[in-house]
């Protein structure tokens, strides 16, 4: 439906202020922030996107995917027996087997999400694109992660676009398939926009920000223009659309204004693992801390945790 982008206009001073403005939000305490805090751990995609990734390492990711807050902790708050975990687990398409692998021998059912489509510059042919995505639900992954070319959005190629992703979401079967918009390259925030729309148009059952490699990431101007998207995609067709913001998310508070945002943008009801992810690698150890220091009273030592 060309009509819906054909006359999109962004009022960026306008986001960029309500965005600063979110920078400010107070966040909660005590209690509270232990609520929120174990919220966002049951909505992490807990990522190893390395270069020198091997079986070893993905093996203690899951460990920790499984066991992300430890045990004492949990028990004092009184949620031992709630089956925290984290959203999924997110690999390369060569550590999906792995990932499968031990996850099933701790049996557990997180799902694996797959990075794939010419991950992380989405410059490789079409037909490469979808046989990795295929190759990666062979292996065994629930959950697929591509990436759109940006060249499409950027010469107004919508139609194009659609139909890259369409395929996409084809090849991905029973998958659930996140859409990379990669944001920091789309040029400006109407691009955005357009971007997610036309991405749910196609089928994409999440649409996230970046890909955590390009020099500007998730941000909270781009975080509001895709959940106005979603909420018109939905008005629109009555379809509920996720969201995940990914790369440069570190600390817990970032993660609790994150959650707070889509709470006011979207609703309570997104709200969950299955509409609302959170891209990171490194997050859930200043979460783990933040809730130790709830718990104890003190810092965390480095040896008191285990890391991700």
């Amino acid at each position: 439906e060309l009509g819906w982008i054909s006359k999109v206009h962004v009022n960026r001073p306008a986001v960029v202020r309500h965005a600063e403005r979110i920078k400010k939000w107070k966040t909660v305490k005590g209690n509270w922030q232990a609520a929120w805090l174990l919220k966002a751990v049951t909505c992490i995609d807990l990522t190893t996107l390395s270069g020198d990734d091997t079986p070893s390492n993905v093996h203690r990711l899951c460990f920790k995917a499984k066991h992300p807050i430890r045990e004492d902790l949990l028990k004092a708050l009184d949620m031992h027996d709630k089956g925290i975990t984290v959203g999924a687990i997110c690999v390369y398409p060569a550590r999906v087997t792995d990932a499968v692998n031990a996850l099933k021998a701790a049996g557990c059912n997180i799902p694996v999400a797959s990075v794939a489509a010419g991950f992380p510059s989405g410059q490789t042919p079409l037909e490469t694109k979808l046989a990795e995505i295929k190759l990666a639900v062979e292996y065994g992954a629930r959950e697929i992660d591509i990436v759109i070319s940006r060249s499409l959005v950027l010469t107004g190629q919508w139609e194009g676009l659609y139909e890259e992703i369409r395929q996409c979401r084809e090849a991905c079967g029973e998958a659930h398939m996140k859409t990379i918009l990669a944001t920091g390259e789309l040029g400006s925030l109407a691009n955005v926009y357009k971007a997610s729309m036309i991405a749910m148009m196609a089928g994409s059952d999440f649409i996230k920000t970046s890909t955590g490699k390009e020099v500007e990431n998730a941000t909270f101007p781009v975080g509001v223009v895709m959940m106005r998207a979603i909420r018109e995609f939905y008005w629109q067709t009555g379809n509920k659309v996720g969201f995940k913001p990914a790369g440069g998310i570190r600390t817990a508070k970032e993660a609790i204004t994150w959650l707070m945002l889509v709470k006011e943008e979207l609703g309570v009801e997104w709200l969950t693992p299955e509409l609302f992810r959170l891209g990171a690698s490194s997050l859930l150890e200043d979460i783990e801390k933040q809730i130790f220091y709830h718990v104890t009273g003190s810092y965390a030592l480095q040896h008191d945790l285990a890391m991700a």
